[in-house]
């Protein structure tokens, strides 16, 4: 086992990292029931996932910032028991205005989670080990996304509410990073003025703007075509309880997982500009594969070839930014980040919903594939038309 992955600082990071994916994996199979119980219609029930990623967007960046000023801890642990306490507040109502109203709080808690994770490993891994690392990672978090479904649909089969239990978990992860994560000193700090200045100018680049506008389009795919409309999908297709839907979803979490956890070695024999193009292409053939098969057995194909993609695509825009952030601006640069994979999460689930309401489930995952094109034309278009390899 890697050195890199024995790390007892990766370990505690590993804990925010399944947090931050805990808020939306684990609902997901519980939407039907959630439906059935009060009265929604599909488009409806995925306001859940819009109001949970909605205050991010204009968080984050203000989290990266005072992460950056003030420290990661600092903002780190506030911001699990926000998480915490908010979602598990859900359990207590029966109403659903006030439960999309928590959702709201929690994801003011969950704002800073997505970014500091890959924060803290730019901060305490050098470029040689960062792959690696990113790449164990987004395997936990692979495993996470696939082990919360099952759980959330085995919870939502004894009530709709039991998953929010759930993220009560995070009150532990925060105990840890308060007392068990080691970091380095934050580089010495420039006049508010300079630190602006500097994060501007490494934001403002041509390629870190192209892989913020992949990032958004990956997490429309992710959270509009698979995690919103796919256990509907099962459920009208196939009268899938929600269990096996739970099933299903991590299929391609554990295909994500396996991918990523590899990653050191892809990265040693292709550059990482090849695994971004490998990875489109088969999120675009997922998406395919999802809308036309008939045949439930067959549906694990399609999400083993999605879930493979992801797990190379992630990781790679993961390495990619964070080597381009200094450490003195990198909490803000991949809180930027994070802010547009929200932009991406809150968009999907309502781009994704008029999809269904103009053609059905056959229109979303067309929609999903066409959208996976336009993610590799943006990557390899600019490279093609300059000769750049």
């Amino acid at each position: 086992m890697s050195t890199v992955f024995r790390d007892s600082n990766l370990r505690v990071v590993f804990g925010v990292t399944l947090m931050a994916v805990l808020g939306v994996a684990s609902i997901t199979p519980a939407f039907p029931t959630i439906i059935e119980e009060f009265g929604l219609k599909p488009p409806e029930v995925a306001i859940l996932i819009t109001a949970f990623t909605l205050p991010a967007i204009f968080l984050t960046p203000v989290v990266g910032i005072l992460a950056d000023r003030l420290g990661r801890k600092a903002i780190l642990v506030p911001s699990l028991l926000l998480f915490a306490l908010a979602g598990g507040a859900i359990t207590l109502v029966r109403d659903f205005d006030y439960i999309v109203a928590l959702r709201i709080v929690q994801g003011i808690g969950s704002a800073a989670l997505g970014t500091m994770n890959v924060t803290l490993i730019g901060d305490l891994f050098d470029p040689r080990e960062r792959p690696a690392a990113m790449g164990y990672n987004a395997s936990v978090l692979s495993l996470g996304v696939a082990s919360y479904p099952v759980i959330g649909g085995l919870l939502a089969g004894v009530a709709w509410y039991a998953p929010f239990y759930l993220p009560l978990a995070a009150i532990v992860v925060a105990l840890l990073v308060w007392f068990r994560l080691e970091l380095p000193p934050l580089s010495k700090m420039h006049g508010a003025g300079q630190y602006f200045r500097n994060a501007w100018t490494n934001i403002n680049q041509a390629a870190v703007w192209r892989l913020f506008i992949i990032n958004v389009l990956m997490f429309v795919i992710l959270y509009g075509a698979l995690l919103s409309y796919f256990p509907i999908l099962m459920r009208e297709r196939f009268n899938a309880p929600e269990w096996l839907i739970g099933v299903y979803l991590s299929v391609f979490s554990i295909s994500t997982a396996v991918a990523s956890s590899q990653m050191k070695r892809l990265s040693a024999v292709a550059s990482e500009r090849a695994l971004l193009c490998i990875g489109l292409l088969a999120y675009t053939l997922g998406q395919v594969a999802i809308g036309q098969i008939q045949r439930q057995w067959l549906m694990l194909l399609p999400l083993i070839i999605f879930g493979a993609g992801h797990g190379v695509l992630f990781p790679v825009i993961q390495t990619l930014l964070v080597g381009m952030a200094p450490m003195g601006e990198r909490a803000v640069f991949m809180s930027v980040n994070s802010m547009v994979l929200r932009i991406g999460q809150t968009i999907g689930p309502v781009l994704m919903g008029g999809m269904f309401v103009f053609g059905g489930l056959q229109a979303v995952y067309w929609s999903g594939a066409a959208v996976a094109v336009v993610m590799l034309g943006i990557w390899m278009i600019p490279r093609m038309s300059t000769g750049a390899k």
